[in-house]
């Protein structure tokens, strides 16, 4: 019989000197990343997003975790897919799995689980969250909405202020700290929004061939017209961009 979930997390913070309390939070892939390493010390944690936020950072940690258990042979499929939905079964199942290779395998050294991924990623992260937020709209307007919220820079320093007087010079700091941040906000949206929308392009060509196939036989589909139409929807106030606007664009 395999542990509890609570033995499971115990185990898990004692190992790795973290402060996690659901199994859930390992769906983001960095302690799984970082229970191989405790065995075999050469999982590149510094590409490790212990913190990690987003899917496509799941995603990332994950991908490292499969180079890992390619180039050490280890026989194990990663159901991805299940596992970064942050899902309490699926992550059960895997951390239970992952608890007995690490038992096989583990030479009983001592670990300086800190240390290797540079004394960050003990708290657990929020992986319900971003999730939720997720599931509430694809569009590219609110993402950019929501790096505008992020960091707000009105107001943030006077307007005629000198560099040279006063608190300019930390109000100038503190304005380039917001706006790389920003920066940095906006490019990872950029990337999720990305992530999404070859999603549903990859649903609109498979619904389109099958009702392709569906149509040369003379039948319907009401069920792919459906969702056809979701995928064609647009708000008010939306205009598609046409194919030379996509062309300039690119």
């Amino acid at each position: 019989m395999g542990e509890s979930r609570t033995e499971l997390v115990q185990w898990l913070n004692d190992l790795l000197q973290l402060n996690y309390t659901k199994v859930e939070q390992c769906g983001t892939g960095g302690v799984y990343c970082q229970i191989i390493d405790s065995i075999y010390g050469d999982v590149p944690m510094g590409r490790v997003k212990m913190n990690a936020k987003h899917e496509y950072e799941y995603l990332a940690n994950f991908k490292i975790l499969q180079n890992t258990f390619k180039a050490k042979k280890i026989d194990k499929p990663i159901p991805v897919e299940k596992l970064v939905k942050c899902k309490m079964q699926d992550n059960l199942e895997f951390l239970q799995w992952i608890k007995r290779f690490w038992e096989a395998n583990a030479s009983g050294e001592p670990y300086d689980a800190a240390g290797r991924r540079k004394g960050g990623g003990a708290e657990p992260p929020a992986t319900i969250a971003p999730i939720a937020a997720r599931s509430t709209g694809l569009s590219v307007k609110p993402a950019a909405t929501g790096a505008g919220r992020r960091t707000p820079l009105g107001g943030a320093g006077p307007r005629s202020g000198s560099a040279t007087g006063g608190a300019a010079p930390g109000a100038l700091q503190k304005l380039q700290a917001e706006l790389a941040q920003t920066k940095t906000d906006i490019e990872a949206l950029e990337l999720e929004r990305n992530f999404y929308f070859n999603k549903l392009r990859d649903i609109e060509i498979l619904v389109q061939q099958q009702l392709d196939v569906v149509e040369a036989e003379g039948k319907e589909d009401p069920t792919l017209k459906s969702i056809q139409e979701i995928l064609y929807k647009t708000e008010d106030g939306f205009e598609p961009p046409t194919e030379e606007d996509q062309e300039e664009t690119f």
